[in-house]
């Protein structure tokens, strides 16, 4: 079986030791016992590693990994003359592998600095870190699934097209019908890993606004008690436009008696 970005690949090697011994016998078991290829293994982005029998160390070097099991790094950069990039899908397949690397890597780096900006956001409570951190969880998601979906590409080209004797179609068919390529719990934490930095972008984004809104409700209130008074130099009541300017009011029109004989 295969695990690579997670896929497990299982070989038969008993039902094929059996079957050496009918047709082309000998090249099957030169092989069985020499080409990595022929030996279960679990094959990851950046080395293969062989949980059960491993090839002779002759053939394929190995080194013992922290976890017990023998493993051996994938070649990113082979030499120009070797024959594993012969052809244009050959070449076509290891671009696409270089980029899916690449694009994990940028997606570490973004989910790096979006660490960053949360903490500050949610300890400022500050509207602004958080949509950073939003949008910044959102590249992160769309460059892992990118990644994720030019490994997928890798894997066709490795299972369709003639890219070398490694790979599928350059097989003995002895060795295709008794192989098993699955998924490993690996790839299954990678979609899981992409689905959540989604959701954590949305949810973050809602919290943001809601954010905002409570910052703009806060300053409306407290705009109605800083509201300045200013005294005045003017009089308390405009000039009418139209009319004489108010005076003050005159003494009586009438003084003394006005009505002559009527006095009493």
């Amino acid at each position: 079986m295969i695990s690579g970005a997670n896929s497990r690949i299982d070989n038969g090697r008993p039902s094929i030791a059996f079957a050496a011994k009918h047709s082309d016998a000998e090249s099957l078991l030169h092989n069985l016992n020499v080409k990595y290829y022929y030996y279960t293994r679990t094959r990851g982005l950046f080395r293969i590693c062989y949980p059960k029998e491993r090839p002779p160390v002759t053939a394929v070097p190995t080194y013992l990994s922290p976890i017990e099991t023998h493993c051996s790094n994938i070649d990113y950069f082979p030499q120009v003359e070797d024959d594993k990039i012969s052809n244009e899908d050959a070449t076509s397949r290891l671009h696409l592998a270089r980029s899916c690397i690449a694009l994990f890597i940028i997606s570490f780096v973004t989910i790096f600095c979006a660490f960053w900006t949360g903490l500050s956001g949610c300890w400022k409570r500050s509207s602004g870190a958080i949509t950073a951190t939003s949008i910044l969880l959102l590249v992160t998601c769309l460059l892992a699934a990118g990644a994720m979906g030019i490994w997928h590409t890798v894997e066709f080209f490795e299972k369709e097209k003639v890219v070398g004797e490694d790979y599928y179609q350059q097989w003995n068919t002895v060795l295709r019908d008794n192989t098993k390529i699955v998924y490993d719990w690996s790839y299954i934490v990678a979609w899981t890993g992409i689905a959540t930095c989604l959701l954590a972008a949305i949810l973050l984004s809602g919290a943001a606004i809601c954010l905002r809104n409570e910052r703009e409700k806060e300053e409306q209130l407290n705009l109605q008690y800083l509201m300045p008074v200013y005294s005045q130099k003017q009089p308390p009541y405009p000039p009418y436009a139209n009319y004489a300017q108010p005076q003050i009011y005159p003494g009586p029109y009438y003084h003394g008696s006005q009505y002559g004989p009527y006095n009493y």
